[in-house]
C-alpha cells in the first residue's frame, strides 16, 4: 500500500504531501522501533508523524504506539496491543478496509530486524530539521516585509534545534493522572492487561505485582547450595515459553550444562522421571514436539563458571536483537557466579556492580531479569532464611525488586514439601510463606501450592 493514514492532521507549517523519502524497508523499522524499543519513541517525540508514512498499515499502527506512549512514557507490549487494536476497530479509527494492512505491519513490527536503532534516530532527526528549517523559511519571506528580524532570528533559531531528545522524557506526574486512572478502573474490572512475566503458578502470579516477574525488574531467587534454585529458574523459563502468550526466553547457565537443562525441561514438560528418559524417547519427543507448536522461544546459553560479565550479555541480547528477536524473560543460573565489569579486590564491591549491572539491562531492554543467589551457613541452618540471611553482600536484596527464599526441612524434603518466603519486595507486601508441593523426581519445583501462612 502507499496510501498515507489519515490519523494527524499536518501541521500548518508544514505542507500536506510531506512523506519519508525513507524507503519502505526503513520505514518499517521506524515503527517496530516505536513498537519494540522503549528508548525509540521517548528520543523522537514530535520527530516523527503518522502522516510522513507512506504505508497505511505503518502509520496507523505508528499512531496507535505514540498516543500509548504519550499517556504510559512505553511502548505497549502485545497484550496491550491487542486490546488497542480491537478498541480502534470498535471506534472506527481503524477502518476495515485498512485493518489487513495493520494486520501486516503488526506482523512485520514484531519480526523486523531492529539493529542500527540509534542510525534510524539520527536519519528521523536530519528529516525533521530540514522539516523544520524549511517552514521557518517560508514564515520569514512575510515577516521579512514587516522587517520583524527578531522573530525571524528566533523562528531559525528554533528549527535548527529541532532533533532527538538527549534525555530521558520526564514523567509528567500530575499530567498523567488519566493514564493511572484508566489503568486502575481497569484492574478493578479484570480487564487490565497486566505486563509480567508469568511464573507459570497462577497462585504465585496473583501475589507478585506484575502478576508475573517484573520487567524492567530484577527478581531473585535465594536458597541453601542444592535447595532447588536451578530447577525453580528451569520451570520459571519454561513456564513462560510454554504460556499463552508464548514470551521469548533466554536461559543463561554458568552451573548446569545446557544439556543437563535441556533434560531437565524434558523431564517436566514429559513427565517422564529424569532417570527414565532413556527408557521413553519417542514418548518424550512427542511432548516436546507438541508444545513447540505453541510455544515463545526458549533459548539456552552456557557459560564457564565465573567468565560472563554483563557487558557479555548486553551484547547477546543485541545480536539476538538485530535478528528481531526481543527477550521477554532473561533467567540467569546463576548472578553469583558471573564476573564483574571491572574485578577489584572487594568482593562486595564485586557482587554489588553484578546486580546492578543485570538490573539496568532489564530496564533497557524493557525485559524481566530472573536470577538466584545463595543462603549464607546461618540461614541454610534456619527454618527459614530471612533477606539478612544472603550471603557475602546485603547490596544483592537492596537491588532486587523482590526475594524470594526456598525453605524446607528434612522432614519436608521427605515428604517433597517446601516453603516459598517472600523476604522482601518493592511494590507488594513481604514477610509471609506459601507452601508448595514438588516432585523433584520429574524435575517440578512446584508442583502445587498449598496454601499461604
Amino acid at each position: 500500500m502507499t496510501e498515507a493514514a489519515a490519523v494527524a492532521e499536518p501541521s500548518e507549517a508544514e505542507p500536506e504531501t510531506v512523506r519519508y523519502e525513507f524507503g519502505e524497508e526503513f520505514q518499517a523499522k521506524i515503527v517496530a522501533l516505536s513498537m519494540r524499543d522503549p528508548s525509540f519513541l521517548a528520543r523522537t517525540t514530535g520527530l516523527v508523524r503518522p502522516e510522513y508514512l507512506t504505508n497505511v498499515g505503518y502509520a496507523t499502527l505508528f499512531d496507535l504506539a505514540a498516543t500509548h506512549f504519550d499517556k504510559f512514557k512505553g511502548p505497549p507490549d502485545r497484550a496491550t496491543l491487542g486490546v488497542l487494536l480491537k478498541e480502534a476497530v470498535a471506534t472506527k479509527k481503524i477502518r476495515k478496509d485498512i485493518l489487513d494492512d495493520v494486520k501486516d505491519a503488526v506482523r512485520g513490527a514484531f519480526t523486523a530486524d531492529l539493529s542500527g536503532g540509534a542510525f534510524v534516530v539520527e536519519k528521523v532527526s536530519e528529516f525533521a530539521r530540514e522539516r523544520a528549517v524549511e517552514s521557518a523559511m517560508l514564515k520569514s519571506l512575510e515577516l521579512l516585509e514587516r522587517r520583524d528580524f527578531g522573530k525571524i532570528d528566533r523562528l531559525m533559531r528554533d528549527a535548527l534545534l529541532v532533533g532527538a531528545n538527549e534525555a530521558d522524557q520526564a514523567y509528567d506526574y500530575f499530567a498523567t493522572i488519566e493514564g493511572r486512572t484508566e489503568t486502575r478502573l481497569a484492574m478493578a474490572a479484570g480487564t487490565h492487561a497486566y505486563n509480567g512475566i508469568t511464573t507459570g503458578i497462577a497462585e504465585l502470579d496473583a501475589i507478585l505485582y506484575h502478576r508475573g516477574w517484573g520487567r524492567k525488574e530484577l527478581s531473585l531467587i535465594m536458597g541453601p547450595a542444592k535447595g532447588g534454585k536451578s530447577l525453580a529458574l528451569g520451570q520459571f523459563a519454561q513456564a513462560a515459553a510454554l504460556s499463552p502468550k508464548k514470551y521469548n526466553v533466554l536461559l543463561v547457565t554458568l552451573e548446569v550444562s545446557a544439556p543437563i537443562y535441556a533434560d531437565r525441561l524434558d523431564s517436566a514438560l514429559s513427565d517422564v522421571a529424569m532417570k527414565a528418559l532413556k527408557d521413553n524417547p519417542h514418548s518424550v519427543r512427542s511432548a516436546i514436539e507438541k508444545a513447540r507448536a505453541n510455544a515463545g522461544l526458549l533459548k539456552i546459553h552456557e557459560y564457564p563458571t565465573g567468565t560472563l560479565k554483563p557487558s557479555q550479555l548486553r551484547r547477546l541480547l543485541e545480536n539476538y536483537r538485530a535478528q528481531g528477536i526481543i527477550f521477554d524473560l532473561v533467567v540467569v543460573d546463576y548472578a553469583d557466579i558471573m564476573a564483574p565489569e571491572y574485578r577489584s579486590d572487594n568482593d562486595i564491591s564485586n557482587f554489588r556492580s553484578i546486580y546492578i549491572d543485570l538490573r539496568g539491562i532489564a530496564s533497557e531492554g524493557n525485559l524481566a531479569m530472573l536470577t538466584a543467589t545463595q543462603t549464607n551457613r546461618e540461614g541454610a541452618k534456619k527454618v527459614t532464611s530471612s533477606m539478612t540471611d544472603v550471603a557475602e553482600d546485603f547490596n544483592k536484596i537492596r537491588t532486587a525488586d523482590i526475594v524470594i527464599s526456598i525453605n524446607a526441612t528434612q522432614e519436608e524434603k521427605d515428604t517433597g514439601e517446601a516453603r516459598l518466603y517472600f523476604a522482601a519486595s518493592r511494590n507488594t507486601e513481604d514477610g509471609f510463606t506459601i507452601r508448595i508441593q514438588q516432585d523433584r523426581s520429574r524435575m517440578k519445583f512446584i508442583k502445587k501450592v498449598l496454601g499461604r501462612e
